[in-house]
């Protein structure tokens, strides 16, 4: 009995390496069909397809991003329980995984659509850059987070034929960025107060910074999100009445905020994990209870305007 155990923890270690709660980033892909009502069989079933190849190249970068950095993940307080950092998967079947994962999501992706192997091949390049060079480079490390959550839509939409909004598209693109501001400063304040050594990038940030830079994302995600939600006066959603989910988008926003708040990260044990979270923005839906009923809130209000829209009760 020894021997099947050893292998199914063996199989938990590596499905740990592919870091599986960092996966809900993929389902963005569904925004496409769910704005656009086109809910059915077909379209769930190939937005689907669409984001196992999201889950698949995503989890390839995250092994070869693991590589890169294992030498600074295993000063990192958090980051050096990571199987490559702890040791638990080795750099050369972790370099084999990961070409295996990036070659499968990427000829699949050809093989599905002209339009998403380009937008699964540029995300691939984009991951490629990061890795070698962008992720060490201030300001435009936290860009090329952003357009990753854009080609994400984007393949939502080349997935199911659906044309998006450009309202939409540049608040995803701002709520992108607010989330890589916010995991910034998180991990700023983690080195802080753990006196661990800061990867290269984090030295070029302050708290100041990131703060001034997160006023003006926040603004703007506010502002086009609202554009948006106006209706298609404005290019926007398909009915004005989207406007009534901007009270759980600003509580979702300033809830983050809070959880990102220097003063909620700070030495103790439980007040470090707890604002901590933001270090890993996929752990703070998970985790905290307010902003996943927020968001739940949010979605079934999204489902009801659009389902009261396409049944001809508003306009």
């Amino acid at each position: 009995m020894k021997q099947p155990c050893k292998y199914l923890q063996l199989g938990q270690i590596y499905i740990l390496a592919l870091r599986p709660r960092q996966w809900t980033k993929n389902l963005v892909v569904f925004a496409a069909p769910l704005f656009a009502f086109s809910i059915s069989w077909q379209s769930f079933i190939v937005a689907f397809f669409a984001l196992i190849l999201f889950c698949t190249v995503s989890s390839s970068f995250y092994l070869i991003n693991d590589i890169f950095d294992v030498n600074s993940d295993r000063q990192h307080p958090v980051k050096c329980h990571r199987p490559i950092a702890s040791g638990l998967i080795s750099v050369p079947n972790a370099s084999m995984l990961a070409g295996f994962l990036l070659i499968t999501a990427i000829g699949l992706s050809w093989w599905r659509s002209p339009q998403l192997g380009f937008i699964i091949t540029a995300y691939a390049g984009l991951q490629i850059s990061y890795n070698l060079r962008l992720k060490r480079v201030v300001i435009l490390d936290i860009g090329v987070i952003a357009i990753g959550f854009v080609l994400r839509a984007l393949a939502g939409a080349a997935a199911t034929n659906i044309k998006l909004s450009s309202w939409f598209i540049l608040c995803t693109a701002m709520l992108a960025l607010f989330l890589a501001i916010e995991k910034r400063k998180a991990e700023l304040r983690l080195t802080q107060i753990s006196y661990a050594k800061p990867r290269a990038v984090l030295k070029r940030y302050s708290l100041d910074l990131l703060s001034r830079m997160e006023s003006v994302v926040t603004t703007s995600t506010i502002v086009t999100y609202m554009l948006w939600s106006a209706g298609p006066n404005l290019n926007g959603a398909s009915t004005p009445w989207m406007l009534v989910t901007l009270p759980f988008v600003f509580y979702g926003i300033f809830r983050y905020q809070l959880l990102s708040d220097t003063q909620e990260i700070t030495s103790s044990g439980d007040d470090l994990e707890k604002g901590g979270h933001t270090e890993r923005p996929e752990e703070v839906l998970l985790k905290d209870i307010p902003l996943f009923v927020k968001v739940i809130s949010w979605i079934v209000t999204c489902f009801v305007v659009l389902w009261l829209k396409k049944e001809g009760l508003i306009k």
